[in-house]
């Protein structure tokens, strides 16, 4: 039994982040919150970024210290937050990332196809709840915006929230990117609260445009990097791929994997199974990464192509251009992959990635980020910006992009 609860964490990004009281202690000692340890925050973005091997771990704590700087902030402005309201925020930043799978939204793709990992964190917070006397009732409340103080849910999911300054700044650190660093200290000064909503006070506007700036700049050089997308729908394939041998015969994965390689998952399964989060909350990265090691010798050359690729970056190419491809030249290269790998067409669907993607820099039909002026007018940052076209960035940007064995590159019509 541990008696002193005061500890301190040394993060590379804050410095020393306390811990607030014993049931925080408690709570990053459980096992839910210990599992993110073992899930790193960018999933396979190390292939790209070797420094990016920072965890869901890392990125919790840092959230929490910053929502506990931003409360300060805004008492120190004359606003009411009670012991137990700052409580509450904390925990329930400290938890919304829970939820999450192995290499990050992998899974929601693949083995737990369809339950999103807010849902999956919601089902932790109620467990813990259960576990630790209803302590965490007002967390689950501002969690799920149901809080009277709507400005501490802001706080914890909408387009400008400790959740996204953290990881900003965190994976801006890890990765080496420094476009995406913002003035985390400057942004925070600058918050307030205006009929229950939260506002920015004009003189941060520049600092917001910069925030905004710096998340799209970091979605196409991290997040949505060609050859990132590449990794991540090469796991994709290859889960899916095991998935479905899975349904034929045993397939070799750590009991945890092998739990939802076998059974069909959706949120009615997990609301109404307690064994299934239990499974879940055994599953992390060395799951998935031990399993791809083994399957890498596997007989089926799908699943061992796939899966040795991955662990020794043997990565697709990738194409990727505003347009989509012709379905003359997709079907060009299936049928070199077909003839290559001696594959049917099935199988060299596999081998195959057509997709798209798009991003938000700043999304206009969600909660908006509001400018307070001195004279007490509120603007979106949309239309309050002289700097920058926020408007232009609020626009979708598209990209499609096709992947596919390298092997492939220098044969005649490819």
């Amino acid at each position: 039994m541990v008696s002193n609860k005061n500890k301190i964490f040394n993060d590379p990004v804050y410095g020393f982040i306390s811990i607030p009281d014993a049931l925080h202690f408690d709570i990053i000692e459980h096992q839910f919150f210990q599992r993110l340890r073992r899930i790193k925050q960018l999933g396979l973005t190390h292939l790209v970024y070797p420094g990016a091997l920072h965890t869901r771990f890392h990125h919790s704590l840092g959230a929490m210290f910053l929502m506990q700087q931003a409360i300060q902030v805004l008492r120190s402005k004359g606003h009411q937050i009670t012991k137990d309201e700052s409580i509450a925020a904390s925990l329930a930043i400290l938890l919304h990332d829970t939820g999450h799978g192995p290499y990050s939204h992998t899974l929601e793709q693949t083995i737990v196809k369809g339950v999103s990992h807010e849902a999956i964190s919601l089902l932790m917070m109620q467990k813990l709840n259960a576990h630790f006397g209803g302590n965490l009732e007002e967390a689950i409340a501002i969690f799920k915006g149901e809080h009277p103080k709507r400005f501490l849910s802001n706080m914890v999911s909408s387009q400008f929230d400790m959740d996204r300054l953290d990881y900003l700044k965190r994976d801006s650190f890890f990765t080496g990117v420094t476009e995406g660093n913002v003035n985390v200290e400057r942004l925070l000064i600058m918050l307030d609260v205006v009929d229950n909503e939260l506002v920015i006070e004009a003189k941060g506007i520049y600092s917001i445009e910069k925030f905004i700036v710096a998340r799209r700049l970091m979605y196409w050089q991290v997040y949505l990097h060609k050859t990132v997308l590449s990794a991540e729908f090469m796991l994709t394939n290859a889960l899916n791929r095991a998935k479905e041998l899975s349904a034929q015969t045993d397939l070799w994965a750590t009991p945890a994997l092998q739990y939802f390689l076998k059974n069909a998952t959706g949120m009615s399964d997990f609301e109404q199974s307690s064994e299934m989060l239990e499974q879940f909350s055994r599953l992390d990265d060395f799951d998935v990464f031990t399993a791809l090691k083994v399957w890498s010798g596997h007989p089926d050359k799908v699943l061992s192509y796939l899966s040795s690729s991955i662990v020794n970056r043997h990565l697709f190419k990738v194409e990727i251009r505003p347009e989509p491809f012709e379905e003359g030249k997709i079907e060009a290269i299936r049928q070199s992959i077909m003839r290559h790998f001696s594959m049917t067409a099935t199988e060299a669907n596999y081998l195959l990635i057509i997709g798209e993607t798009s991003n938000h820099a700043y999304h206009p039909n969600q909660s908006q980020i509001n400018i307070l002026y001195k004279d007490g007018t509120i603007k979106d940052i949309s239309s309050a910006s002289d700097q920058l076209n926020i408007s232009v960035l609020s626009h979708p940007v598209t990209k499609h992009f096709m992947c596919y064995p390298k092997e492939l590159a220098g044969l005649s019509g490819i």
